[in-house]
C-alpha cells in the first residue's frame, strides 16, 4: 500500500476515508526538522549552509513512516499546497532519506474532498525546488536577523527581548500610530440640526449646510457662541423645500475571502484574533468543509462558481443570480501563489453539524461571503432634499436612501473597522415622501431630551426644534489585529502563513498589549522601535521589507538564486551590526532620548524650555530606564526632585503636572500626591533618618488624578483596613488593594472584590458572603472548575480552572494556560488535548494519566540536561526564537 504523508492527524483521518484501505495515510505533525536554537545553525562563511535538527517529538513520527515504507516503498507527500507545505515535504524527504530508486511523488489539493484528493493522486509531480529555495531564504533571513540583532538589543537596551525581520516592522507600525495619536490635538467644531415635518406630519432630520448666504465648511462654527447664533438664525426663519433629487445607485458585493480579509472580518464580526481565526479555519479545512485557508487568491474555480450560482438560484430565486458570473482580480501587493479563494467545498451546505462554536461561526461567515460574492448587486435610490429660508440666509439638507432590491445584502454585509466617531451619518436614513415647494415645519420639543442630557455639548433654539451639537476631531484609531493585518498587506509585508504568528509574537514579547481589540505599544516596544530606527533604519523600513518580500517571491518563481539574495543582505547587515559594537548603554539612551525629543518634549504654550522640570524648575527632563525593562521620563535633579511621568507624550496641561500636597493629617504630616515610575501614589510625610521609607499607597487605575484630594489620600493610606473578626474562628477580616486589585483577606486567603470603592465600605456580612463564594483549597473544598470536559484518552478528568494568572486546562499534573483569545466557555475537548500535548512536550512531562486513574506505571526520572551559563549572549541566543514568520504547518 503506498504511504501518503500529510501534516495533521485530522487531515490524515479525512483523507484515509477517501482513499480507503489501498493506501496508508500517516501524519508528520507539522515540520519534522528545524534550525537548532543556537549560534551557527546558518553559516554565512560556508555559502549559508544550514544545519537542521529533527525535533524530539518528530522522531517517533518519522519512525512510523519508515516502518510503513518497509511494506511498500511508494511514498506520496501530500502536504499543504503552499511554500510552507512544500518545505515540509522537502524536510520529510531529507529526513527519511529513501534509497535511490524509491518512488517518491508530490501531490497537492486545494480542498480535502474525495474528488480533489483522487484527482491529485492521479496527477503527481516532483517537489518544487524553487518554492523550497524561497522557504530556505526566508528561514535563513529570519534566523540571521534574530540571532544577530537580538543579542545587540540585550547588550545595548536593557529589558529588550528580541528582534525579527518582519516582527520589528509590524511593531513599528503600531508604535508610529501611537505617536500620531499622542501628538494629535483635538479641534472643536459644531453642527446644526433641525427636526422638520411634512404637511402630513411625517418627520425627518436636516443639517445646516449654508449660513449667511455662504456654504458652511466643517470648522466655520468653531465655538458654542457661533453655533448659538446659527441655531437662532434657523430657529427664527420659515423654511421651504427647494428641491428633491432622487438618483439610482447600486452596491456591488465584496470578493470572496483570502487569508487577510478572513482575519479582518472574523475580528470585526466574531471577535476572533488572528491566531484563533486561523486555528478554526485549519480545523474546517482538515474536515473537508472549506478550501485551503492560507492564500492570497480571490479567484474561484469555474465549477465552484457554477455551484454557487446554482445554490443562490435554489435558495433565493433567479432574480438574485447575475446574468454572468462575477470575476475578481487580486490587487494585493506581492500576491503569492495563485491559489483559489477561501470558500466552502459544498455551496449547498449552509449549516453543517459543527460542535465547536468558533468553527461553526467562521464557516457561516465563509459560506455567506462566498455566495454573496456571486449574487446580484443591491439597487438603491439615494434622495437629497434641499431646504432654505426665503431670504437665502440659511440652507439645510436632508439625505437618505431606500433599498429597492437587496441583492447580496440579503445574506451579507461587510463590517467596518472604524466608523466615524462624533459624525452624523444620515445617508442610510429612510426619508418620508417630500415634495418640492412644501413648507418644512419645525417640530417643537424634538431635541428636548438631548439638550437635557448633553450639558455643555449642545445648544438649542427656544422650542428645542433646532439643535447645535458639539464635536471634536478624532485622532487616528489604534490598530486592531484585523487592521494591522490589513496595513501589512497594503505595504506588502508578511504573507498569509505569517500574519497570525507575527501578531502573536509582538504580544508574547510584551512589546504590545491588547486592550479590548486595540493594540497598544508598551514602553519596551517603543524603545526597541526607536533603537532599531536609529541604528538599523533600513531593516525596519517598510519599503525595504516589502522589496525583500518581492525578492523572495522571485526566488519562488525561479527568477533569483536564493544564496545571492542572502549574500547581498548579509553584507549590508553585518556592516550595520559592526557600527553598534562600541556603543555604550548611556549613548544609546541619549540617542533614543534625542530621537524622541520632539514627541516627548513638545513646545510649551508659554514658550519655556520643554525639558525644564515642571516641579523643581532646576533639573531637566530626560529618558530613564527602569529595572523592569520599561522606561519613564525623570528629572536630572533626582533625588532632590522626584518628578516623573510616563514615556508617552504629555497631553494638554500634563507637562506642568507633578507632585502636589493634598493637605496634612492629624499629626501635621503632609499628605502628597506623587508620580513615580510605577504610576501615581500618595505618601505621608518625607523620608528621613528616622523614617527612611514613609507610608505610601498606589492610586487605583481609573481614578481621576485631578480629583484626588486629602480625603481620598487618607482613605488609601488607611488600607488595609480591618472589617472585624470572622464569626467562625474569630480571625481578623481585612479589606485592601493589592497587586491584583481590591480584595478581602481572612487568614492566608485572599478573595477579589469586583469594585475598588467597595474596599472602603464593605461590612462583615458582605465580607463573609464574598469569602464563602471561594472555598479554601487543600484544607476544605477546592474552587469549582469552570468546565468539565470529560476523560483524557489515557484516563483522568480534564478540567478548565481559574488560576492566579488566568484560566487554564488541568489534566493530572499538566496545567496548560489558555491562549489570550480563547474564552473558557469556548474550550473544547479537542483543543484541550492539543494544549495538553503541547505543554507536556514543552516541559518534558511524561504523558500519563493521574495516579488515581491508574493508567500506567510510574516512568523513570529523566536525566536533567546540563545547564548553560546564564547571562551570556550565547545562553540567551539558545533560548531565542527569532523565526517570526513560521507557518502553521
Amino acid at each position: 500500500m503506498p504511504v501518503v504523508v500529510v501534516e495533521s492527524p485530522a487531515k490524515a483521518k479525512t483523507i484515509n476515508q477517501y482513499l480507503g484501505s489501498d493506501y496508508t495515510v500517516l501524519a508528520s505533525f507539522g515540520h519534522v526538522r528545524d534550525l537548532p536554537a543556537k549560534n551557527g545553525s546558518v553559516d554565512p562563511d560556508a555559502d549559508f549552509a544550514m544545519t537542521w535538527e529533527v525535533a524530539a517529538d518528530s522522531k517517533k513520527h518519522l519512525r512510523a513512516i519508515k516502518d510503513a515504507l518497509k511494506d511498500d516503498p511508494d511514498l506520496i507527500l501530500a502536504t499543504d499546497p503552499d511554500r510552507e507545505g512544500e518545505a515540509i515535504s522537502w524536510h520529510l524527504l531529507e529526513a527519511l532519506a529513501p534509497k535511490k530508486g524509491t518512488p517518491v511523488s508530490r501531490v497537492t489539493f486545494n480542498a480535502i474532498t474525495k474528488s480533489a484528493v483522487t484527482e491529485a493522486i492521479s496527477n503527481p509531480r516532483q517537489i518544487d525546488q524553487d518554492l523550497v529555495d524561497a522557504y530556505l531564504a526566508r528561514r535563513a533571513l529570519d534566523y540571521l536577523v534574530g540571532f544577530n540583532l537580538s543579542p545587540v538589543l540585550w547588550r545595548k537596551l536593557p529589558g529588550a527581548k528580541s528582534a525579527g525581520r518582519v516582527q520589528s516592522v509590524a511593531l513599528r507600525i503600531i508604535v508610529d500610530r501611537e505617536m500620531e495619536i499622542e501628538a494629535f490635538r483635538a479641534r472643536e467644531y459644531w453642527s446644526v440640526h433641525a427636526r422638520l415635518a411634512t404637511p402630513t406630519g411625517a418627520e425627518y432630520d436636516a443639517q445646516l449646510v449654508s449660513y449667511a448666504g455662504d456654504k458652511l465648511d466643517r470648522f466655520d462654527l468653531a465655538t458654542a457662541e457661533a453655533a448659538k447664533l446659527a441655531v437662532t438664525a434657523v430657529d427664527s426663519r420659515d423654511l421651504t423645500v427647494t428641491s428633491v433629487t432622487a438618483k439610482p445607485a447600486s452596491r456591488n458585493p465584496w470578493p470572496p475571502f483570502m487569508t487577510s480579509t478572513l482575519q479582518q472580518e472574523a475580528s470585526r464580526k466574531l471577535g476572533l484574533g488572528a491566531r484563533a481565526c486561523m486555528s478554526a479555519a485549519q480545523r474546517l479545512y482538515e474536515a473537508g468543509l472549506i478550501t485551503y485557508m492560507r492564500t492570497d487568491g480571490i479567484d474561484m474555480a469555474p465549477e465552484a462558481v457554477m455551484a454557487a450560482r446554482d445554490a443562490i438560484k435554489g435558495r433565493f430565486g433567479a432574480d438574485y443570480v447575475p446574468k454572468s458570473p462575477r470575476m475578481y482580480k487580486n490587487k494585493a501587493k506581492n500576491a503569492q501563489e495563485a491559489h483559489e479563494c477561501i470558500r466552502p467545498t459544498d455551496m449547498t451546505l449552509a449549516d453543517p453539524r459543527i460542535a465547536d462554536s468558533d468553527q461553526r461561526r467562521l464557516y457561516d461567515l465563509i459560506w455567506k461571503r462566498t455566495l454573496a460574492s456571486q449574487m446580484e448587486s443591491a439597487r438603491l435610490e439615494r434622495t437629497t432634499v434641499e431646504i432654505a429660508s426665503s431670504d437665502g440666509q440659511v440652507g439645510l439638507r436632508a439625505t437618505g436612501q431606500v433599498v429597492q432590491f437587496d441583492g447580496f445584502l440579503r445574506i451579507y454585509d461587510q463590517g467596518r473597522d472604524d466608523a466615524p466617531r462624533g459624525e452624523d451619518d444620515d445617508d442610510s436614513a429612510r426619508l418620508p415622501k417630500i415634495t418640492q415647494g412644501e413648507v418644512a415645519r419645525k417640530v417643537a420639543g424634538a431635541f428636548a431630551s438631548e439638550v437635557a442630557e448633553a450639558d455643555k455639548g449642545a445648544v438649542a433654539g427656544a422650542d428645542a426644534a433646532v439643535l447645535g451639537r458639539q464635536h471634536f476631531t478624532q485622532p487616528p484609531p489604534r490598530y486592531t489585529e484585523a487592521t494591522l493585518v490589513k496595513r501589512m498587506e497594503e505595504l506588502g509585508i508578511g504573507r498569509p502563513s505569517t500574519y497570525a504568528s507575527i501578531v502573536t509574537t509582538i504580544q508574547d514579547r510584551d512589546y504590545v498589549r491588547k486592550d479590548g481589540q486595540r493594540l497598544i505599544p508598551e514602553d519596551k516596544g517603543r524603545l526597541v522601535t526607536t533603537f532599531l530606527a536609529r541604528y538599523f533604519p533600513r531593516y525596519v523600513s517598510y519599503d525595504f521589507t516589502a522589496d525583500l518580500e518581492t525578492e523572495l517571491d522571485d526566488i519562488s518563481a525561479g527568477g533569483r538564486a536564493y544564496r545571492e539574495v542572502l549574500a547581498r543582505f548579509w553584507r549590508d547587515f553585518t556592516a550595520a551590526l559592526a557600527g553598534t559594537s562600541e556603543l555604550r548603554i548611556t549613548e544609546v539612551l541619549e540617542a533614543i532620548d534625542e530621537a524622541l525629543s520632539p514627541h516627548l518634549y513638545p513646545p510649551r504654550a508659554d514658550g519655556g524650555d520643554p525639558r525644564q522640570c515642571p516641579l523643581c524648575g532646576v533639573g531637566r527632563l530626560n529618558l530613564k530606564t527602569a529595572r523592569s525593562g520599561g522606561a519613564f521620563i525623570g528629572c536630572t535633579n533626582y533625588p532632590e526632585c522626584r518628578f516623573t511621568r510616563p514615556l508617552s507624550a504629555p497631553g494638554d496641561g500634563e507637562a506642568a503636572q507633578g507632585d502636589r500636597v493634598l493637605g496634612s493629617d492629624a499629626d501635621g504630616l503632609q499628605i502628597s500626591l506623587r508620580n513615580g515610575r510605577f504610576g501615581w501614589y500618595v505618601q505621608r510625610g518625607e523620608a528621613s533618618a528616622e523614617v527612611p521609607k514613609p507610608p505610601r499607597a498606589s492610586v487605583p487605575k481609573g481614578w481621576s488624578i485631578e480629583a484626588m484630594d486629602l480625603e481620598r489620600g487618607m482613605q488609601l493610606l488607611a488600607l488595609p483596613r480591618t472589617i472585624g473578626t470572622h464569626p467562625e474562628d474569630g480571625a481578623p477580616v481585612e479589606a485592601g488593594l493589592g497587586r491584583y486589585g481590591p480584595y478581602v483577606k481572612h487568614g492566608t486567603r485572599y478573595v477579589n472584590l469586583p469594585d475598588v470603592e467597595e474596599v472602603f465600605t464593605i461590612g462583615m456580612n458582605r465580607a463573609v458572603e464574598v469569602l464563602a463564594s471561594k472555598p479554601m483549597r487543600g484544607g476544605r473544598v477546592a474552587a469549582a472548575p469552570l468546565a468539565e470536559l470529560g476523560e483524557h484518552p489515557s484516563g483522568g478528568p480534564i478540567q478548565v480552572l481559574s488560576g492566579r494568572f488566568g484560566p487554564y486546562v488541568k489534566w493530572g499534573k499538566v496545567n496548560a494556560t489558555l491562549p489570550r483569545d480563547l474564552a473558557p466557555e469556548e474550550m473544547t475537548m479537542e483543543r484541550a488535548l492539543e494544549l495538553i500535548e503541547a505543554k507536556a512536550g514543552k516541559t518534558g512531562a511524561k504523558k500519563k494519566a493521574p495516579a488515581k486513574a491508574k493508567a500506567a506505571a510510574k516512568p523513570k526520572a529523566a536525566a536533567k540536561p546540563k545547564a548553560k551559563p546564564a547571562g551570556t549572549a550565547k545562553a540567551k541566543a539558545a533560548k531565542a526564537t527569532p523565526d517570526d514568520e513560521g507557518g502553521e504547518g
